[in-house]
């Protein structure tokens, strides 16, 4: 019986996503121990990767269960008795060909950060950025929508066959000290969102002009390939 699984975990203590042949401090590794000690040999797989340090409220990954594994609930109570950082929101059965990479339709990110310096208790899961034009920032933000090549927006030895993406849509709001940028896509290359991120802010701080961006992200000229910070990010949602 195949599974899929929403879950949410505090990425501070981990070093990605994806199983890592030089560290077992994974989120893959550390969610198959506990299938494993349950007994459960099942590998997962997720929608998609995140980067060390980066979290996720909405992540979403399938596995195979064995025919005595048919308590859902049970298994959800038994993976959370064991997980710390990660917590198991849903379980559901699916069909056998349901993908939780290559089903997914939409992906969204959310990321959240400060003008000041978040305090000690936010230091891992807000960034800060100082003072910016939010007007800017939105004009940043509206270049990224639509169908783009970002070779020039991913890290470097990055493995797949095109570097097009569609971005569906790119949000920013304010709440109290707290601004929030969403970006939603049919999916992302690796540290894609981290480097719209910080080209954005950028481009708002007024030292990255919007023709240099546009020219990047047209593949003309690179001007920069700093990441935001990974603290402030959050895979937030996954359509199917």
């Amino acid at each position: 019986m195949r599974v899929k699984a929403v879950i949410a975990y505090d990425g501070s203590a981990y070093y990605g996503f994806q199983k890592q042949k030089s560290t077992a401090q994974t989120i893959t590794t550390t969610v198959e121990r506990v299938l494993h000690a349950l007994k459960i040999d099942s590998c997962i797989t997720g929608s998609g990767r995140t980067d060390a340090g980066v979290h996720a409220t909405g992540q979403v990954i399938h596995f195979d269960l064995p025919p005595y594994w048919d308590d859902l609930q049970k298994l959800q109570l038994n993976m959370n008795r064991k997980l710390t950082d990660i917590r198991v929101k849903h379980l559901s059965k699916v069909s056998d060909n349901f993908h939780a990479r290559f089903s997914a339709k939409k992906r969204t990110y959310r990321y959240v950060f400060k003008t000041q310096k978040p305090s000690v208790f936010e230091q891992k899961y807000v960034s800060e950025y100082s003072q910016f034009d939010p007007v800017l920032l939105q004009e940043a933000l509206q270049c990224f929508k639509g169908s783009h090549d970002f070779d020039y927006f991913r890290k470097t030895g990055t493995q797949t066959h095109t570097s097009i993406r569609k971005v569906y849509s790119t949000h920013y709001i304010k709440r109290g000290d707290y601004h929030y940028i969403y970006f939603s896509a049919n999916s992302f290359l690796r540290s894609q969102v981290r480097m719209m991120v910080d080209a954005a802010m950028q481009a708002a701080r007024g030292k990255l002009g919007m023709d240099a961006l546009q020219a990047q992200l047209a593949c003309k000229e690179k001007h920069t390939t700093r990441l935001a910070p990974a603290e402030g990010l959050y895979l937030a949602r996954i359509l199917y």
